[in-house]
C-alpha cells in the first residue's frame, strides 16, 4: 500500500514539474573556494588577456574533436566462455494444458512438466478417486516420470478449508468440488 501512495505522489503533476525543470536556467560553474577566489581576481586584474583566452573557442581544436572517432572493444577474456545458444535447447515436444481450467497465459507446456492448474487437478483427482487415478495413470496422462509422480503424491496435497462452528451452532457441511480445493 505504501508503494502505491509514494508512486502516486512521485507521479503527481509530473509533466508540469518536468517542464518547469527544463525551462530553468542551466547550472553555472561550481563555486570557487574562498581562498582561491582572491588569487583568481588578482591574476585576472594583472593579465586581462587570460579571461579572453579562456572564453574564446578554438576552431582548430573543435574540428579535430569532431573528426575524432573512438571505437572500443571489450578485451578478450582468458577464461573460456560457454556459448549460451549451444547450452539452451528447445524441448522436442509440446502439449497444451489439459482440462477446463485453461490458463490463457500458458501457451505451451514442455513434455515432462505440468502447470500449476494441472498439478492441482491431478492431486485432486488422485485424492477423490485414488483407485482410478493411480500414479501410473497420472504419469502416462501427463507425460511425467513415475518416480516424480510418486514423490508428488507423497509430499503434496491439496488443501481443504474447514470451518469449525461455535459450540452453540450446528456444523456447516464441507463443500467440495472437482475443480479444486474448497473455500468456505
Amino acid at each position: 500500500m505504501g508503494a502505491r501512495v509514494s508512486r502516486a505522489f512521485r507521479n503527481f503533476n509530473l509533466e508540469n514539474r518536468t517542464e518547469r525543470e527544463i525551462s530553468k536556467m542551466k547550472p553555472s560553474t561550481a563555486p570557487k573556494h574562498p581562498s582561491t577566489r582572491v588569487l583568481l581576481q588578482e591574476q585576472l586584474s594583472q593579465h586581462p588577456e587570460i579571461k579572453e583566452e579562456v572564453s574564446r573557442k578554438d576552431n582548430k581544436l573543435l574540428s579535430l574533436l569532431k573528426d575524432t572517432y573512438v571505437d572500443s572493444k571489450d578485451p578478450v577474456s582468458s577464461l573460456p566462455v560457454k556459448d549460451a545458444e549451444v547450452q539452451w535447447q528447445e524441448p522436442k515436444e509440446f502439449r497444451l494444458p489439459i482440462g477446463q481450467q485453461f490458463d490463457k497465459n500458458v501457451m505451451d507446456i514442455p513434455k515432462g512438466k505440468v502447470s500449476v492448474v494441472e498439478a492441482l487437478t491431478l492431486l485432486n483427482n488422485h485424492k477423490l478417486s485414488s483407485e482410478t487415478w493411480t500414479a501410473e495413470k497420472i504419469a502416462q496422462e501427463y507425460h511425467l516420470e513415475l518416480k516424480d509422480v510418486n514423490s508428488l503424491l507423497k509430499y503434496f496435497v491439496t488443501f481443504e478449508v474447514k470451518i469449525f462452528p461455535p459450540e452453540d451452532k450446528k456444523a456447516i457441511p464441507a463443500l467440495t468440488s472437482s475443480r479444486g480445493p474448497s473455500v468456505g
